[in-house]
């Protein structure tokens, strides 16, 4: 099962969205911004069939 979650970037502070798949348990992953294309790592688990935990945060260059 897969869910839209909303965000806001740590570099760009504009708030976007993606896809989350439900069924994968919890994830830890690395995704481009839509907007401004600097890498996020993301974080969430899962807990009820929603999202209980979830992290954006900036790599450290």
């Amino acid at each position: 099962m897969e869910i839209e979650h909303f965000f806001i970037c740590p570099y760009c502070w504009q708030k976007i969205s993606m896809l989350l798949d439900l069924s994968a348990g919890a994830q830890n992953y690395v995704e481009d911004c839509e907007v401004c294309c600097r890498p996020i790592k993301i974080s969430f688990t899962i807990g009820e069939e929603e999202v209980s935990e979830f992290e954006a945060e900036t790599i450290e260059e």
